[in-house]
């Protein structure tokens, strides 16, 4: 306890030094006027019970570690649900009924906010198969932009969206604002600003997404060789030399140099089908396709191979 006593050194209402430090109930109350200043402190001191027969030379500590997917962060204890209460008299399950209803009604506005849009977080990252550590970081951030106050007048699905789309692109994982428009639903337009609204808010530097990230996702959807992938990722690397990819989708010219690399290696792919898997139109594929031979000068290896 003496880190949290270095932090705390003082109450805020009265400004007294003379705390008390409650370790069984984790709680530090001013003794001069009452003031319960923490009610969630944490016990860092060592956990001496060992619950394991196999291991008896080390003591570990039990417990999940704490997570932002839910509300408290994993440190409340919550009261059970109807199925634990077949055994109780009439007596006992009022009153367990009582507690549920008082545990409910003295949360605040913040965590009954949580407890729906983590949910609702949990539900859109498991429709997109997104790992944890993108979950983990969206509801992060989701909880900073409650905290702030950046919800009120907006949507909560459309905040919780933005928070993805915004985990996403720090991690790398890619998804277009169509994938998660569909599994939100909340138009791709609205999921956009709020995004931009919440890390401008939040000051969350982002970079700009790289066109290679799509091309796994890509290919698996359209079947190609890893030749062909191996070969798009020339392309694409090529094109960021001569500056095609500033200023461009992601998506869009990533799609287009696959689709140079499936004419190349042989592996012929409607435009009509890549555009499908990369969720742009026919006409942003034919207009990236067309600077790509034109500035990479890949024309010659596409009439080669129409000639065979």
């Amino acid at each position: 306890m003496e880190d949290q006593q270095h932090y705390i050194r003082r109450c805020p209402e009265c400004g007294s030094v003379n705390l008390f430090y409650n370790k069984e109930r984790g709680e530090i109350i001013c003794k001069d006027c009452g003031l319960v200043i923490e009610d969630k402190m944490i016990d860092f001191s060592q956990e001496w019970r060992d619950f394991e027969d196999d291991d008896k030379g080390g003591v570990k500590r039990g417990g999940a570690p704490m997570t932002y997917t839910q509300y408290d962060r994993g440190l409340g204890t919550e009261i059970g649900r109807k199925s634990d209460i077949s055994k109780f008299s009439s007596k006992a399950r009022n009153k367990f009924f009582r507690l549920r209803k008082w545990q409910y009604r003295i949360s605040t506005a913040i965590e009954r906010n949580l407890k729906l849009a983590l949910a609702e977080l949990k539900r859109v990252s498991s429709y997109l198969k997104l790992p944890a550590s993108v979950e983990e970081e969206a509801a992060r951030i989701y909880t900073q932009a409650v905290q702030r106050g950046l919800v009120r007048g907006r949507s909560m699905e459309s905040v919780v969206a933005g928070s993805l789309y915004a985990a996403c692109r720090r991690h790398e994982v890619p998804r277009t604002l169509d994938e998660l428009s569909e599994a939100s639903g909340i138009d791709k337009k609205e999921i956009g600003r709020t995004y931009r609204f919440i890390t401008r808010e939040l000051e969350i530097k982002i970079l700009p997404s790289n066109p290679v990230d799509y091309l796994a996702r890509f290919v698996s959807s359209l079947k190609l060789s890893p030749e062909t992938q191996s070969l798009a990722v020339e392309v694409l690397n090529k094109a960021q030399k001569a500056e095609l990819t500033s200023g461009r989708g992601p998506t869009g010219i990533a799609a287009a140099a696959l689709y140079v690399a499936a004419l190349i290696n042989g592996e012929k792919r409607t435009q009509r089908e890549v555009a499908d898997v990369a969720g742009v139109t026919e006409v942003t594929i034919r207009n990236r396709y067309k600077e790509l031979l034109e500035k990479l000068n890949l024309e010659k290896e596409i009439k080669k191979v129409k000639k065979k």
